[in-house]
């Protein structure tokens, strides 16, 4: 069903920023685009947080502001393939340079994904930039030393 922007933002007012954002992604930067997804989502307004998302990774596919956010909606949706997707790719464009967070983030959707070898893999490659971060630390105990049991989407920070 087609999104009606201009009726969203008669019935809309919290999140009227977002919705404007709908009608020309372009005049806006990623960091604004993504504080409008954040409004949106704030106001519980998923569809149209979706929306701008998916407009503005087409106008931005690399941007790392843009492909965080989408990974966090990803995961919060439980869509565990496109998280890792996107996460992976941010991953990419991050390189030495990405935080701890990224790393969280996609050691989460590849084990509820199942795929702990891959999600293994990202984690002992998190923790060698990240040495003393206590969640990364808590995934390495879970992977070799805890029973074997996935982790609950609601542990998302």
């Amino acid at each position: 069903m087609p999104v009606n922007v201009s009726e969203m933002m008669q019935t809309s007012k919290p999140d009227l920023h977002g919705l404007q954002m709908l009608q020309d992604p372009r005049k806006y930067s990623p960091m604004e685009i993504r504080m409008g997804i954040q409004e949106l989502a704030a106001n519980n307004n998923m569809v149209m947080a979706q929306a701008l998302t998916d407009a503005a990774l087409a106008l931005y596919p690399d941007s790392p502001d843009l492909l965080a956010m989408a990974g966090l909606m990803a995961l919060a949706s439980e869509d565990w393939g496109d998280a890792i997707e996107l996460l992976q790719q941010l991953l990419n464009i991050q390189g030495s340079q990405a935080p701890v967070m990224t790393y969280r983030m996609l050691v989460r959707a590849l084990r509820c994904n199942l795929e702990p070898a891959r999600a293994q893999r990202i984690l002992m490659q998190g923790l060698q930039a990240w040495p003393n971060d206590a969640d990364l630390l808590s995934e390495k105990d879970i992977f070799f030393e805890g029973p074997a049991v996935m982790p609950s989407p609601s542990g998302i920070n």
